[in-house]
């Protein structure tokens, strides 16, 4: 039995003390304690993986209940990446939003900048007017885009089950991605390359050469990666019966993205509601139907294929579509082109010359562009896109200024983590592992 009083002063000596300002505890015998566990035939403790854990994808949190090694409970813990990001998008144009949005899931910020963008087009009402070129320069961008970010997720998924040459195989064909990446755009992650009507800039044929060189290397490396994982007696051992999820708990939980399609359900955005001219592609839609981590492993590994034979149509297609990379109206579109010099960025000399020394209208019209940015009609959109983690949706709500009122990014990769509890729970803590590097989160776009 102990006596203690919290927070209060010591009393004068003359002081009489009340006995409402003890708090009076009680210990429990050991032996009971020891009885009862005993009578419940089990003990649980409590862990926190992570928020910094090299299995959680980035600062995500689980709070596991054990019993043994099995997981009785998972609570999933999020917020830790938080950085404002779609509040501080009201502060920005509506151009320099693309640069924020490309910061959430930053493994595939190409596929980010797309949504956003088909949603200020919907809101400008040019979504019909974006020119053919620029539609095949996007869908060109965003493939390759998921193609990087599925060899990031099954690389790290062979890693994390003590594979570590599988990180370096799909490392080794992302590095070819991103120097394409780098060749357009003049950065490798973080592009700011798709704009509201259409892209920044045209792709240079030297970038699309080096495409062509490196394509080998790229099936190369999905191909190693079929090879030493599909047929991989331990691996298979790791991930078939684990984290299920049938088609009736994706759709009560809003999963998108490979976990659904391992249910056998071919749901793509990409066929059921088409755009930026994806049903002028013939590609076929990856399922399976395990429902399990092995399931979501070929999906995404099939899927790459898919993707690189979309890649090879789109290129077909630029050969044969020359035009304008961005919609006509000045209003939106920035006066001159861009180009691309030896440090990544530049602009057309004929324009700078033009509006700096012949034309006063062009430069005040340029630096009003610049700064202030382009308005947009009164209205609230919201656009949806096939992101390799699932279905990502924009609202973007407009009040008729520069800058944008509100924007709101549905990530995918929130609404799969919600599923780690029905995954992981009745399972070993190694599976916990595997189930969330099935679910693939990047923690910029899930906290945002």
């Amino acid at each position: 039995m102990t006596d203690t009083m919290p927070h209060a002063p010591a009393p004068a000596p003359d002081e009489v003390m009340d006995d409402s300002a003890f708090v009076l505890a009680h210990g429990g015998d050991w032996n009971d304690v020891a009885s009862e566990v005993a009578r419940l035939q089990e003990e649980r403790i409590v862990i926190s993986m992570g928020p910094q854990h090299p299995s959680t994808h980035g600062v995500l949190r689980l709070v596991l209940e054990l019993d043994g090694e099995y997981v009785k409970e998972t609570r999933v813990g999020l917020g830790f990446l938080h950085t404002g990001i779609e509040k501080t998008m009201e502060a920005r144009s509506w151009n320099q939003a693309v640069t924020m949005v490309s910061r959430c899931d930053y493994v595939a910020s190409m596929c980010n900048e797309l949504t956003y963008c088909l949603a200020v087009d919907k809101l400008l009402g040019i979504t019909d007017q974006i020119p053919e070129r620029a539609q095949i320069i996007r869908v060109l961008i965003a493939e390759l885009a998921r193609v990087s970010s599925h060899l990031v997720a099954l690389g790290s998924l062979g890693n994390e089950l003590g594979g570590t040459t599988l990180m370096t195989v799909t490392f080794r064909g992302r590095e070819y991605i991103l120097n394409f990446f780098e060749a357009v755009t003049g950065q490798r992650m973080n592009n700011a390359f798709i704009r509201p009507g259409g892209v920044a800039h045209d792709i240079p044929d030297e970038a699309i050469d080096q495409l062509i060189a490196d394509w080998d290397k790229i099936m190369l490396s999905i191909d190693d990666l079929d090879d030493l994982l599909t047929e991989n007696p331990i691996f298979r051992g790791r991930c078939e019966g684990v984290g299920v999820l049938d088609l009736s708990a994706c759709m009560a939980l809003g999963l998108t993205g490979p976990i659904l399609r391992s249910t056998g359900y071919p749901y793509d955005l990409r066929k059921v509601a088409p755009y930026s001219g994806y049903e002028n592609y013939e590609f076929d839609v990856c399922t399976e139907d395990s429902c399990d981590v092995m399931g979501r492993y070929l999906v995404r590994l099939h899927e790459m294929r898919q993707s690189m034979r979309i890649v090879a149509q789109a290129l077909a297609k630029l050969r044969a579509t020359p035009g304008p990379i961005m919609v006509p109206d000045l209003r939106i579109a920035m006066p001159g082109q861009v180009t691309v010099g030896p440090d990544g960025q530049g602009q057309a000399p004929d324009h700078v010359k033009h509006i700096l020394s012949d034309s006063m209208e062009g430069l005040i019209h340029h630096f009003k562009l610049v700064t202030e940015g382009f308005h947009v009609p009164p209205g609230q959109v919201f656009a949806q896109t096939e992101h390799p983690k699932g279905v990502q949706g924009v609202l973007a709500v407009s009040d008729g200024g520069t800058h944008p009122y509100r924007v709101h990014v549905r990530d995918a990769a929130f609404n799969n983590l919600q599923s780690l509890a029905a995954q992981t729970e009745g399972g070993t803590i190694s599976d916990v592992i595997v189930c969330v590097a099935s679910v693939d989160p990047v923690m910029g776009g899930v906290d945002r």
